[in-house]
């Protein structure tokens, strides 16, 4: 067994460069893990100004100035910025908080269609279960609709909070991106001098991550647009909730755009029941879909991120039930930093047992 262990620790640990990275990673987890509330203005600030350099970088090949070039992108970054903070949030809150006022009745809608079941599969539903089914999700949503509705003085934090993340994020981006020479030369301060490995990982990493990331962004935007667009013209209700949904959707391969026809559907059958309306609306989401998954995504992104349905699916599960909604949005993003991690480190062991055979 120890021999074993001996084994171990010399094929994969023979540098201090590999302890060092162990170690780093172990640290940033648990920093994670214990202060990732605390310090999500700044992990946001650091992932936007990453984002925004690779915008700064196309306008210095175009020939402008560090400063301009900064100044430009930075302008834009508080442009959308306070468009989603004072219009495209607020109006979808409002959407949220009418579709969940009107839930309970929606649902009294659904009933006459409910109560069909239990005739058409006798041997499946009763009627005395879907009237308890029924019950239970009128209440559940009366409930779930009282909360969004109300606000408490417990509520208060959670407000002060978020103030304080739309406050200190802008501020801490600009200085992020101001700085960020300064910034990158302290943190390497902090890193062994001859890092081959972890060149190697960031080298694959920033090459996939920034144009996935990047892409994301894009993707989300036009199909977020193009759903409200289209959404618009067919007279649903709830366009602008709805298409915030879709546009999210596309974060989550194989899942999201599964999961958003549920509400789309059912509030397109609320509405005008099975009918040409109906369709309509189903079918143009599907055209979006297909759209979005043949056209849209070659074209966008120049670097795929190689992984497998079954990593990413994992990813989403794993991720998503440490952090919650932000694990799913890094769920791809860190798989594939998993990924990178350990297709350079065998590789680099590999090439020290060829150079130990030579000598």
């Amino acid at each position: 067994m120890k021999q074993l262990l001996n084994d171990f620790y010399d094929r994969y640990f023979h540098d201090e460069e590999s302890v060092i990275l162990v170690i780093l990673l172990a640290l940033g987890l648990t920093i994670l893990l214990l202060f990732g509330s605390a310090l999500a203005p700044l992990i946001t600030a650091v992932i936007i100004a990453y984002l925004m350099q690779g915008l700064v970088n196309v306008l210095l090949g175009y020939g402008l100035s560090q400063r301009l070039a900064f100044t430009l992108v930075y302008m834009l970054f508080i442009g959308i910025f306070l468009l989603m903070l004072l219009f495209l949030l607020p109006q979808a809150w409002n959407q949220l908080r009418r579709l969940m006022n009107e839930l309970p009745n929606l649902l009294s809608q659904w009933q006459a269609s409910l109560m069909l079941l239990p005739e058409n599969y006798p041997n499946l539903f009763s009627e005395q279960q879907i009237q308890d089914f029924i019950v239970g999700v009128r209440g559940e949503l009366a409930g779930y609709g009282q909360n969004i509705l109300e606000y408490s003085l417990a509520s208060i934090p959670s407000v002060i909070t978020w103030v304080v993340f739309v406050i200190l994020v802008p501020i801490l981006v600009f200085f992020v991106m101001k700085d960020k020479t300064q910034l990158v030369k302290w943190a390497g301060n902090f890193l062994p001098r001859n890092r081959p490995l972890m060149s190697r990982i960031w080298v694959e990493m920033d090459q996939q991550l920034s144009n996935y990331i990047r892409g994301k962004v894009v993707e989300i935007i036009i199909v977020g647009s193009a759903s409200y667009l289209t959404f618009v013209v067919l007279g649903i209700n709830y366009a602008l909730l709805l298409s915030v949904l879709v546009g999210l959707s596309v974060i989550v391969p194989y899942i999201g755009a599964t999961v958003v026809t549920v509400p789309i559907a059912a509030v397109a059958f609320v509405q005008w029941g099975i009918g040409g309306e109906f369709y309509a609306v189903l079918i143009a989401y599907g055209v979006l879909q297909l759209i979005d998954g043949n056209v849209l995504v070659p074209v966008i992104f120049s670097e795929a991120v190689n992984l497998h349905p079954v990593a990413i699916i994992a990813a989403v599960l794993v991720f998503g039930g440490i952090w919650g909604l932000g694990g799913v949005f890094f769920a791809i993003p860190l798989a594939t930093f998993i990924k990178a991690i350990i297709n350079a480190w065998p590789g680099r062991l590999q090439a020290k047992i060829s150079e130990s055979r030579q000598v």
